[in-house]
């Protein structure tokens, strides 16, 4: 049995899927690569058992066969080659595997394809589909405020929310929280399911070079994400997520509206003097003035910034935890974001302001931290 294919096609393929691999599998099997040809078309799968992702790529054979390739081996391989033709040449009886290129020969030895596990079916789906783009976006703005409390697995994915009217991501680990909607897709009918993190990081990682739309297609216990030449199917998280709606609070009297990127820079310098442990800022907002400061008093280190803004409310002084607001507003794009408070002890929200496109909604909530008097 035998095979030609690019090397360099064949290498961004297995690239492509080669997240899924984890370091230390149960089964021996999963550290391959399972080659399946056909007609003039290999289909390639990783899987760690939860995550399956298949890649098609075009070959020239006649032949039809199955192999589980080692992994490593053959990335190692094919990335210390230029683009060249290779030749594969697969002996059946022993599971060899001989790899010819215009310098040589390169023979290693895999294991029986039928010994793999068997890629999971999504049975009687529910679909829909929606651009890559959208979805890249959608995780994108969502995953990095999921959890990773092993006790609370329902909070360490991103919450997929399926209507007639739009779709609604949503992510949160109880110390912040976004929720990222679209009108512009919607769903047939309501339905709702747990992305866990490490599939949606490698639709992250593939979709960015996407310009086709992802068929969706999910039931209570897998979904099934296509596009392209690729296919994720993953077990979904089960449970019910929490009500996130409820800890979301809807009067907010205090508003203030500041220049994102000068907010950011300035987080970012003053949460260097903040504490280790806690990593609070303080702002202090009157008037048009957001006073920003942190300390440290276990080494007597302290900074404090200000700088002009937009300010409709009572004055406030709120502590947050520096690093979820730096990483809200990296995730933001807008020129300006407005802060919507109630309280020192109430959640503050953080949404963009002008320029946001408008099928698309983002909100951020962070909770306060307790300030030091």
């Amino acid at each position: 049995m035998n095979f030609i294919v690019s090397s360099s096609a064949l290498l961004k393929q297995l690239q492509n899927i080669s997240g899924v691999l984890n370091s230390n599998n149960s089964l021996p099997i999963l550290d391959h690569f399972l080659f399946e040809i056909g007609d003039n078309e290999i289909a390639v799968t990783a899987s760690d058992l939860e995550t399956t992702m298949i890649t098609k790529i075009a070959v020239d054979t006649k032949e039809k066969g199955n192999i589980a390739i080692p992994a490593k081996l053959l990335l190692d391989t094919l990335k210390s080659l230029p683009d060249q033709p290779l030749t594969f040449t697969v002996k059946g009886e022993n599971f060899g595997i001989e790899i010819s290129s215009d310098y040589g020969k390169y023979r290693l030895t895999g294991q029986d394809g039928n010994e793999f596990p068997k890629t999971p079916e999504v049975e009687s789906p529910s679909n829909l589909n929606v651009s890559a783009d959208l979805l890249f976006n959608a995780i994108e703005k969502t995953i990095f405020a999921s959890g990773n409390d092993d006790l609370r697995p329902v909070m360490s994915g991103v919450f997929f929310q399926l209507s007639k009217e739009d779709l609604t991501f949503v992510a949160t680990d109880a110390h912040k929280l976004v929720k990222y909607s679209r009108t512009d897709a919607k769903a047939s009918k309501t339905a709702s399911f747990i992305m866990p993190k490490k599939p949606l990081n490698l639709l992250k990682n593939t979709l960015g070079s996407v310009n086709d739309d992802v068929k969706i297609e999910f039931n209570d216990t897998n979904a099934s994400f296509s596009f392209d030449d690729t296919q994720l199917i993953c077990r979904l998280i089960d449970g019910k997520y929490p009500n996130y709606e409820a800890v979301i609070p809807k009067e907010n009297p205090n508003k203030l509206t500041v220049e994102r990127v000068s907010f950011l820079n300035s987080i970012k310098r003053v949460s260097i003097f903040a504490s280790k442990t806690t990593h609070q800022v303080r702002l202090k907002i009157s008037g048009s003035e957001l006073q920003i400061s942190a300390e440290d008093n276990d080494f007597n280190n302290d900074a404090n910034e200000r700088l002009t803004c937009s300010y409709d409310g009572d004055d406030i002084e709120i502590g947050f935890n520096s690093r979820f607001l730096i990483e809200m507003l990296s995730n933001l794009s807008t020129d300006e974001v407005f802060l919507e408070m109630s309280a020192p002890n109430r959640a503050g929200i953080l949404t963009p302001s002008t320029g946001n496109d408008a099928e698309e909604k983002v909100l951020m909530l962070v909770m306060p931290v307790m300030l030091n008097s």
